[in-house]
């Protein structure tokens, strides 16, 4: 079989990408079922009224042309920071990938839809969104207590601990179904974040259609435990 074109195949790819980020708000969305939202975190470790875990992380990307010290991170790796809130299925419910890596997360809420959103919205009687210390507490924003003494705040920080390392989990499974976003994206800033929401948006697909996560083993695991077919990459 002859081999395509590089010029052909680098439209190919932009196509596809273009095609799947004009999709992002069909298939990352907000929770619309309230109820079972917050009965699915609370099945996890207890904790009531959860509307989502948020979290970020960094992608790496190749030196950018334009503002290049702006994304790097302290150790003098370019990067664009991503940060996105999931379900308890660990389905992606909003995510940000547009800012340079040295921006700091709370910037990054401070700047998002969510944020926008929870503070003409939110409150505790609407649900609440699980972020670790590194955020101030809000009426709609719970985070761990910083040192916790008395019983029923160490009870607290390991219900929200629990409960709120799905993000985590979930950041890992995304990562390991795409191994671009575990090295460097060469490309610019820009189409490093379409790429990255694309892979979310196919992770997102991935978790509807139930389909088997990859371990770090590259050995496919079906939702029963399972182990399925080892990945060769294909």
């Amino acid at each position: 079989m002859d081999s395509l074109h590089k010029g052909t195949v680098s439209r190919i790819v932009s196509d596809v990408l273009n095609s799947l980020y004009d999709k992002r708000d069909e298939f990352i969305k907000w929770p619309r079922k309230v109820d079972e939202t917050r009965g699915d975190f609370y099945r996890l470790s207890d904790f009531p009224n959860v509307l989502g875990a948020i979290d970020g992380t960094h992608v790496r990307i190749q030196a950018p042309s334009e503002d290049e010290p702006s994304f790097l991170n302290r150790k003098w790796v370019h990067y664009v920071n991503v940060q996105a809130v999931c379900d308890a299925r660990g389905k992606f419910t909003h995510i940000n990938a547009n800012w340079p890596g040295s921006s700091h997360y709370s910037h990054l809420f401070r700047t998002s839809q969510v944020c926008t959103y929870r503070e003409q919205n939110g409150g505790w009687a609407t649900g609440v969104l699980l972020r670790d210390r590194g955020y101030p507490c809000r009426p709609f924003f719970m985070t761990p207590y910083q040192n916790a003494v008395q019983d029923h705040q160490k009870k607290y920080n390991r219900c929200h601990c629990s409960t709120r390392s799905v993000i985590e989990r979930t950041f890992r499974r995304m990562k390991r179904r795409f191994h671009i976003l575990h090295s460097e994206i060469r490309m610019t800033p820009g189409k490093a974040c379409k790429i990255i929401i694309a892979c979310a948006i196919l992770h997102n697909i991935c978790i509807l259609l139930n389909e088997p996560d990859i371990e770090d083993d590259g050995v496919i695991v079906g939702n029963d435990g399972d182990l399925g077919e080892h990945f060769n990459g294909h």
